[in-house]
């Protein structure tokens, strides 16, 4: 059995990721009290039966609960696991300034929001409240720079998939626009030859023939690969042993452009060569 708790500060997506459960056969509750998520395991154990196995749920949680109830969440959390449920915490995260934008563009009415408090204090606020669900999140998704069709695209590919399944992303990036706040490896591609100091080149990325010729050509960036490859080979089954349902490997260059995104193509290609359920995202290309 599978339980999936979605959480997130508000503005981030967290009601399109439970959608897009919903739209593939998970059974979804939007905003069950934490109080309540005992209870709600302990129901879906006793009618599942059988086809124990297959059942998939998905509930969102979220700020409007009770600052207390959300301080108990990690021992419910435990109390959960401990009755043989297998729970995954999604958390939907965004940059202050992008939730700001985002409630100014609606109009709508922040949660926590009041006329004592400014809506930069409530965003505030609700991190705070919700840190004891952050820390323990097996997946964070960053949706600042993320549409909705890409969210969605996100949850199917990281979040559908049979319990127990390792989801493995690779993803490219600039260090110029910060770091991915869900990696779980950052990998440091700036000390690599750089396409874009070659005119000719400047305008592709690291998936075009002519920038891929150019790195491969490069001894370094063979190198450079190869201890990569041969680094991840050895510890992502490791991991897989640990019973992580999620590792995102982040490879980064200065503008997102080129050798990050040439290295997470050729990760991309040769993992998913052997393995189910691998992604690839480039954050900086359109």
């Amino acid at each position: 059995m599978r339980l999936v708790i979605i959480s997130g500060l508000s503005g981030s997506g967290k009601s399109v990721a439970l959608s897009t459960l919903e739209d593939t056969g998970f059974y979804c509750i939007d905003n069950l009290p934490v109080d309540l998520l005992e209870a709600f395991g302990r129901h879906i154990t006793a009618i599942a039966g059988g086809n124990r196995a297959e059942e998939r749920y998905a509930v969102g949680v979220d700020a409007r609960n009770r600052p207390v109830d959300l301080a108990r969440f990690p021992a419910i959390l435990e109390a959960l696991r401990r009755s043989g449920i297998h729970c995954e915490i999604l958390f939907l995260d965004a940059e202050p300034e992008t939730l700001l934008k985002r409630f100014s563009e609606t109009r709508r009415r922040h949660p926590l929001s009041h006329l004592e408090a400014s809506l930069e204090e409530a965003i505030r606020r609700e991190r705070e409240l919700l840190e004891p669900i952050l820390e323990r999140a097996d997946l964070t998704i960053d949706t600042t720079r993320t549409t909705v069709h890409q969210l969605r695209d996100l949850v199917r590919e990281r979040v559908v998939r049979e319990p127990f399944a390792l989801s493995l992303m690779f993803e490219s990036f600039g260090y110029k626009h910060g770091l991915p706040p869900d990696a779980d490896f950052v990998f440091d591609a700036r000390c690599l030859p750089n396409p874009h100091w070659h005119p000719e080149l400047r305008a592709y990325t690291g998936r075009d023939p002519a920038v891929r010729d150019y790195l491969e050509a490069q001894t370094q960036v063979r190198e450079y690969y190869e201890q990569l490859e041969a680094f991840l080979s050895a510890w992502i089954p490791r991991f897989q042993q640990e019973n992580r349902s999620y590792l995102t490997v982040t490879v980064g260059c200065t503008g997102g452009q080129h050798r990050s995104v040439y290295l997470a193509e050729r990760l991309y290609a040769r993992f998913s060569a052997e393995r189910e359920h691998v992604s690839l995202r480039h954050r900086e290309l359109p």
